[in-house]
């Protein structure tokens, strides 16, 4: 392209690139990153007549670096795109180029871009126009160029003291970004590419902080997240898995801070780790602290960088503020790590250190202080002791006195030292006050972190009491919270029980003029003694010799403007409280009345859903003839909240019982409703006498309605003891174990179908023909799993027990009651008189759970999740109690019927009842024989009640009809229904049974 210059345009150039020249030097020194190449870039577009401004800054490996967009003005976001991303390898673009060969590059801005797949006639990267060419120069850093700015021009070449000003603003802004925005007084701080975030003076405060995990494939740019990661910057689910996304969350100010530390752990194969804000696809904008360190090849190159990262948006906020106490408190301060280098110190610990910038990360012993006579060996001393130790010491580098206060912390040592050279007794007196006061201070971060772990009103007490009390002295505390317009003791510790109640309930703002005031005024009490108190409270006179206590700090508890409560901390001995101790205690009241109103809330819920809860378990197990069963229910004790664990034992027709356990997945009142709609499903299903693969299609069903994160396992079985068969089917539920009479222990295969809400029906089903005496062994995962134990090992765990000598002692049939005919007068639940066998059947299964529950969580141990467990002794039915006969398809079927009935009633003795089971047998009969076809079966069983059946092979539903006067017929299951106590239908695989329910006296029944 031919250069065009005129002799007016260069002497304009030349006399504005001067005084552009003159103002950039006269800007000010506090400029942000981002400020100073915006100056720069403005001037640069002005200077050359440009119609945009670009910065682009180098990220990634040396050899496959990527030139990315960081500041950009005078073109639209449209255009901006083929601009935000430049392989330093596409030479042909003229900032690329600047960047490869560290020179001036002027060419056509389209150059070297050919039109992707379906680009063709398409205009030019950014949408401009084919004229259009780029200045680029470099932007050089310590070892490298680290980015260009370019100014988009037309199609005349710039001039030559152009091209001098765009390399001169480009020199400009590598200077000014070459040192941090404001130096410290004492000395210049490193370039800014070598900065790093400095050591935490509060550790403790990350290790609330959420971590998440990430890689990034060093050659391949590849970049991924885990969950935790994503979650914490707000990445979708479906990003790209490339570093620019990561790049793209990078607040442009701290880009090149980032880079700096990339390039950094690159090519000195160290430790990556750098802190900058991020911007989240949401709109926030937080704090995070990468950490990450890198694998090397064969050949000791870079290959992968994996690492964590942290959000430290609140430690930051902590560190500034506690920082910026101890930085300008009146001693000095400085803290060392375990390796004696100085991680921390104040502005006067630097007038006797040294300035910050020199000394930070240095042995303490390179500096004046290791000339201090036994300096060195008291301070290894009291870290040994992990006790405090102070003395007097003589400083060199000013020749005054110091008492010099050594506290040893989880990593490493604190020093403050007092001038005590004037007066120096009684001002070591007060300046071991103020260094107590200091030491509590820094307890602040533990106290924060303890009290955002406190759930329960209970929890925030013992929080007070172990990180409140130790630090001021104080012998005694108690907190009172305001409800219903009277102060109630909501925690308290070292008061008498007199005094707690005298305190206990009185009106909020009369009664008691002490904790009147305080509540009404919402001002601090600091009383120093029991005269000061007797004075002020004469009507309270007595209460110091009741309390036990000579000295009170009385604070009002207050969230959002509203008072709460009030909280005392009282001593044994009188004593003056500082100013430093009463704005240390007022700030403390504060954070304790934020965490009680927590954990008030999470106490009225947690009541809430314990009580609904408790509302929808069963309140007692039925008591079928065909099991025995106790069941335990025992909720999470680490404060997660009420579950979804429940467990039914459902009588159904035919003797037959269904034992049914689930639990829903996860913790609150919704999972607990949850789990009150299924267990009425389950109800309802199990009236209908569907079989058990069924019941869970139809209890899958309910659980999708409830959207798709519900989830929910569930075993359902059913019982026959007249087959002695047992059919199951489990969706996501831990197996059932299964105690034979002789001893041994059963478990069904592990691997269930998938929970309800999952997955798609059919389910499968299990059938079991179990022994008479057989134990059923039902349970929810949170018996068998926890954080320390998988669930296979929880099952064999269980197992063990099982067979255990104790056991077996409660695995084996209870052996009948002695014939004495001795009765007890006991009533069961259902109305019936238990016998011996089954009294002591039940204690023995009632002492099993005991002991699987003790063996299995211990009472000292926190459990996550609410256990179910339901024990279930199996009885058969004997065979002379059941007769069945087979009927023809005639209307002869009937009279056969009764005489069938007639016979069998009399052998068994059931006399009294042969009239209505013939009639009843009748009608059923009579029913199938007009309705039904293909053979048909009378069966009776004799059990808690006498039971009544006759089969058919079709699937029609007989349903009781309102007869009219004049009706001949339509009244026979009317009849039915009159003289049995309850009668139904069931499906069966060769079609359909009609049966009745009669009482039978006790002494006939057998069970």
């Amino acid at each position: 392209m031919e250069e065009r210059r005129g002799t007016d345009g260069v002497g304009r150039s030349r006399s504005q690139g001067e005084e552009r020249l003159s103002l950039l030097s006269a800007v000010g020194a506090a400029l942000t990153d981002r400020e100073v190449l915006q100056h720069a870039l403005d001037q640069a577009v002005s200077e050359l007549g440009g119609i945009a401004g670009l910065v682009h800054w180098s990220c990634g490996p040396a050899g496959r670096r990527t030139l990315r967009l960081v500041l950009a003005s005078g073109l639209p976001l449209a255009a901006l795109r083929a601009w935000e991303e430049i392989r330093e390898d596409e030479a042909p673009l003229a900032p690329a180029r600047a960047v490869r060969d560290g020179r001036f590059v002027w060419m056509p801005a389209a150059a070297g871009r050919a039109p992707g797949p379906g680009q063709a006639g398409r205009p030019s990267p950014g949408a401009l126009s084919a004229s259009t060419t780029v200045a680029s120069v470099p932007l050089a850093g310590p070892d490298r160029p680290v980015g260009a700015l370019s100014v988009l021009t037309g199609p005349r070449k710039p001039t030559g003291e152009q091209a001098g000003f765009l390399r001169a603003v480009a020199h400009w802004a590598e200077r000014r970004l070459s040192r941090p925005a404001a130096a410290s007084d004492a000395g210049e701080a490193p370039p800014w590419w070598q900065q790093r975030p400095g050591g935490s003076v509060l550790q403790q405060s990350l290790e609330a902080v959420k971590v998440g995990s990430w890689e990034w494939g060093v050659h391949t740019g590849e970049m991924r997240w885990d969950r935790a990661g994503r979650t914490l910057l707000g990445i979708p689910d479906d990003y790209q898995r490339r570093i620019e996304s990561w790049i793209d969350l990078i607040l442009p100010e701290d880009m090149p801070r980032v880079m700096a530390a990339t390039e950094k752990s690159l090519r000195e194969r160290s430790v990556y780790e750098v802190e900058y804000r991020v911007r989240r696809p949401d709109g926030t904008t937080g704090w995070v602290l990468s950490r990450a360190h890198l694998e090397l090849d064969e050949s000791g190159e870079p290959v992968r960088m994996v690492g964590k990262v942290w959000d430290t948006t609140e430690s930051r906020m902590a560190r500034e503020s506690v920082g910026q106490a101890l930085r300008f408190m009146s001693d000095a301060f400085f803290a060392v790590n375990r390796d004696w280098r100085i991680t921390f110190l104040n502005v006067e610990a630097e007038r006797l250190l040294g300035p910050a910038t020199k000394v930070l990360g240095r042995p303490l012993w390179d500096g004046p202080a290791g000339t201090v006579p036994g300096l060195e060996d008291r301070c290894r001393a009291a870290a040994a002791d992990d006790r405090p130790a102070g003395f007097d010491i003589r400083w060199p580098t000013d020749a005054r006195w110091y008492h010099i206060r050594l506290v040893s912390v989880p990593d490493g040592l604190t020093a403050y030292l007092t001038d005590v050279t004037d007066r120096h007794t009684r001002a070591a007196r007060r300046a071991e006050a103020e260094r107590a006061g200091a030491e509590q201070s820094a307890r602040i971060g533990e106290l924060t972190n303890a009290l955002a772990d406190a759930v329960t009103t209970r929890d925030v007490v013992d929080v007070v009491a172990s990180h409140v009390l130790p630090p001021f002295g104080a012998s005694g505390l108690l907190i009172l919270g305001l409800e219903s317009g009277r102060l109630n003791v909501m925690g308290s510790v070292g008061y008498p029980r007199p005094f707690l109640r005298s305190v206990d309930g009185i009106p909020a703002f009369e009664g008691y003029r002490l904790l009147n005031d305080v509540l009404g005024s919402r001002r601090p009490r600091f009383i120093s003694s029991a005269e000061e108190y007797e004075a002020l409270f004469p009507d309270l006179a007595g209460n110091p010799a009741i309390a036990g206590k000579n000295a009170w700090a009385v604070l009002p508890l207050t969230v959002s403007g509203n008072a709460i409560g009030t909280i005392s901390l009282s001593f044994d001995a009188p004593r003056r409280f500082s100013a430093d101790e009463r704005a240390l205690l007022i700030a403390l009241s504060g954070m304790v009345a934020q965490a009680l109103a927590r954990a008030r809330l999470y106490d009225t819920e947690h009541a809430r859903a314990q009580a609904l809860q408790r509302g929808l378990l069963p309140r007692a197990l039925p008591t079928p003839a065909a099991v025995t069963s106790t069941v335990r229910y025992l909720p999470a004790s680490s404060g997660t909240g009420v579950g979804g664990d429940w467990y039914d034992v459902i009588p159904l027709s035919g003797e037959r019982v269904a034992l049914v356990i689930g639990d829903v997945m996860g913790h609150g009142l919704a999972e607990a409703a949850t789990m009150g709609r299924l267990r009425t499903a389950v109800h309802t299903l199990a009236n209908l006498e569907l079989p058990p693969d069924e019941v869970l299609a139809h209890l899958n069903e309910v659980v999708g309605d409830l959207g798709e994160d519900s989830f929910a396992t569930c075993l359902y079985a059913v019982y026959d003891p007249v087959s002695r068969l047992c059919s199951l089917a489990r969706a996501g539920h831990p197996p059932p174990l299964v105690v034979r009479p002789d001893g041994g222990v059963q478990c069904l295969d592990p691997a269930p179908d998938p929970p309800l809400g999952a997955t798609e029906p059919p389910f499968s089903t299990v059938d079991l023909r179990l022994p008479d005496g057989s134990l059923l062994v039902l349970y929810t995962d949170g018996l068998v799993e926890s954080a320390a134990r998988d669930i296979d090992t929880g099952i064999a765990e269980c197992v063990r027990v099982l067979t255990s000598e104790r056991g077996r002692l409660f695995t084996r049939p209870a052996p009948p009651p002695p014939p004495d005919g001795t009765e007890t007068g006991e009533v069961e639940p259902d109305g019936t008189e238990p016998d011996g066998t089954d009294r002591a059947d039940r204690d023995r299964l009632d002492r099993l759970c005991d002991l699987l529950v003790g063996a299995m969580l211990p009472a000292q141990q926190l459990t996550a999740d609410d256990t179910a467990l339901l024990i279930a002794r199996l009885h058969g039915l004997p065979s002379g109690n059941i007769a069945g006969w087979p009927l023809p398809e005639a209307p002869m079927a009937a009279p056969l019927a009764r005489v069938h009935v007639r016979d069998q009633l009399r052998a068994w003795g059931l006399d009294d009842l042969v009239f209505t089971t013939e009639l009843l047998a009748d009608e059923l009969v009579a029913n199938v024989v007009r309705h039904a076809r293909g053979p048909s079966r009378l069966r009776l069983i004799r059990g808690s009640a006498l039971i009544c059946e006759v089969s058919d092979t079709t699937a029609t539903t007989p349903r009781i009809r309102r007869a009219a006067e004049t009706d001949e017929g339509g009244r026979g299951l009317q009849l039915v229904s009159a003289l049995s106590q309850r009668w139904g239908t069931r499906y069966t695989a060769e079609g359909k049974c009609i049966w009745t329910e009669q009482p039978i006296p006790r002494a006939h029944a057998t069970s």
